[in-house]
């Protein structure tokens, strides 16, 4: 018999074939997406598809605006739920039904973990923190985190931290940009502030200068580049590239494989210095960071090393997102930014403690309808593990993807009335009382999840953003420097493309 060659030769010899099936594919799809127009939906239940293919070509010709596409599809649907077939995903249902967000996350939670296809994209990165874990696991680090985030330590660490970095390092940042007059990237200045926070509560360490005429730190790029790969995996329109592109360590792969070496050693280091710090006893303030107390519950380093990666990657750009909208959204709407501005006057003055933050309530409810229209997370999914039905009786196949979407939610008549395109903050408010925000069912607004893996920041997150805006605005007028539309862009966390470069003047 012939020799095939070394065992090395046939698996690239097949991976060469796989490829050039795949470029096949892609040249088809892109000669019928450029030569016809795919019918949009019909049915009102799920895109137009084909056979064996299923919706691919549709996929395809919306690859560039899929929120949008998918928003009009469940618009159009009589339960605000679709079910999308395409070759080379599995089968999705993506809803905007509040009573399916609240079985898939609270009534029958157990049948809708994250599931295998989410870790798998994510595991590279976030390993086995709590973001990115099912089952035994997650509840055993979801008591664990949830004890800490309701000490009172740790909450009074996190003002502090708070306080210093707003007065000590944003506000004068704000002063020189106003001195100078220079153009300065307010988002980017939001995310280096968010950054810094989240870094000294989780780890304990400031990592860089809000000085925006310094370059981003190596870390900030890691943390770029793995969470921008691993959404890139997540949205693949054929999910065996990226697969044999991390088999062959080529491309995108090669760079998230680097990116991820780099944040890991990196929380390493700081992991291996805590331990001598807390051992040797000594500085017991600088102790009330969460690594700090992730080590001393003698948990295993490769665990707390994935927890705190994962607590870094959810909160270094949620909150700098959120502001960076509201922002631009005030901009636009002078009469809500006045009233910002007067409320956040009346109560910096005589701020006494983090609980007088409660006053500012209209700038909360424009917060909430700032993430309303651009959530930091536009959409989630789960995987169910046995077959289901959802209250509006859309059938579930045991392995089918379960998308919750707030930014279609965001975006439905149903449920939000015919000016729910619209910036209104005074939607969030009951008549006659203006001073405290209503609360909305959390399965109608799922910006922080909601059943039992609901948000544990909440709380902090909206203290951060309360705080930080209202500094802002009691001293500085920020300006846009252009009034085109900037572009919503959902990766892991969504964010502004391009950013959002502004002027800076005093009050």
């Amino acid at each position: 018999m012939e020799s095939f060659g070394s065992p090395l030769t046939i698996p690239l010899g097949f991976l060469c074939l796989v490829l050039l099936n795949v470029l096949l594919l892609y040249t088809l799809i892109l000669i019928l997406c450029t030569s016809r127009q795919v019918p949009r939906c019909s049915s009102g239940h799920k895109p137009h598809s084909y056979p064996v293919i299923g919706c691919l070509l549709s996929y395809y010709q919306n690859r560039t605006r899929l929120l949008d596409w998918y928003t009009e599809l469940l618009a159009e649907s009589a339960t605000n739920t679709i079910v999308v077939h395409r070759l080379g995903a599995r089968r999705t249902i993506v809803t905007a039904n509040p009573e399916n967000v609240e079985y898939i996350l609270k009534t029958n939670f157990n049948n809708f973990p994250k599931g295998k296809p989410f870790t798998e994209i994510l595991g590279d990165f976030l390993g086995y923190g709590i973001f990115n874990v099912d089952g035994e696991l997650w509840r055993i680090q979801r008591k664990l985190v949830s004890h800490e985030f309701t000490a009172k330590s740790l909450r009074e660490f996190f003002i502090t931290t708070l306080k210093e970095e707003v007065g000590n390092g944003l506000l004068p940042v704000l002063e020189q940009l106003a001195e100078t007059g220079k153009v300065v990237d307010l988002q980017e200045l939001l995310r280096r502030l968010a950054f810094n926070m989240i870094c000294k509560v989780s780890l304990g360490v400031d990592p860089c200068s809000l000085d925006p005429s310094l370059p981003v730190p190596p870390l900030t790029k890691a943390f770029d580049i793995a969470s921008e790969t691993c959404a890139r995996r997540g949205a693949a329109s054929l999910f065996i590239v990226w697969k044999i592109k991390r088999w062959l360590g080529i491309g995108s792969e090669k760079r998230l494989k680097d990116a991820v070496e780099d944040v890991r050693r990196y929380v390493d280091e700081i992991i291996a210095n805590k331990k001598k710090i807390i051992e040797g006893g000594n500085n017991h303030s600088r102790n009330n960071d969460l690594l700090s107390r992730l080590i001393m519950t003698d948990h295993e380093e490769l665990v707390i090393r994935d927890m705190v990666i994962n607590f870094i990657m959810a909160g270094r750009d949620t909150t700098s997102a959120a502001m960076t909208w509201l922002f631009w959204l005030l901009s636009c709407h002078p009469n809500s930014k006045r009233e910002v501005v007067e409320e956040a006057k009346h109560v910096m003055d005589r701020l006494v403690d983090y609980e007088s933050l409660d006053e500012l309530s209209f700038l909360e409810a424009c917060l909430c309808e700032s993430m309303r229209l651009y959530p930091p997370v536009a959409w989630d999914s789960k995987h169910a593990m046995f077959d289901d039905r959802l209250p509006d009786n859309t059938d579930v196949r045991a392995g089918d993807r379960v998308t919750y979407f707030p930014y279609g939610m965001g975006r439905m008549e149903a449920l939000w009335g015919d000016d729910g395109l619209e910036f209104k903050p005074q939607r969030w408010f009951l008549e006659p009382d203006k001073n405290r925000v209503m609360k909305v069912c959390p399965y109608k607004f799922p910006i922080f999840q909601a059943g039992p893996r609901v948000c544990l920041g909440k709380e902090m997150a909206f203290i951060q953003m309360k705080y930080v805006v209202a500094s802002i605005v009691e001293k500085f007028e920020i300006e846009p420097c252009t009034s085109t539309r900037p572009v919503f862009v959902p990766l892991l966390t969504a964010h502004m493309a391009g950013g959002l470069e502004v002027l800076v003047r005093r009050r």
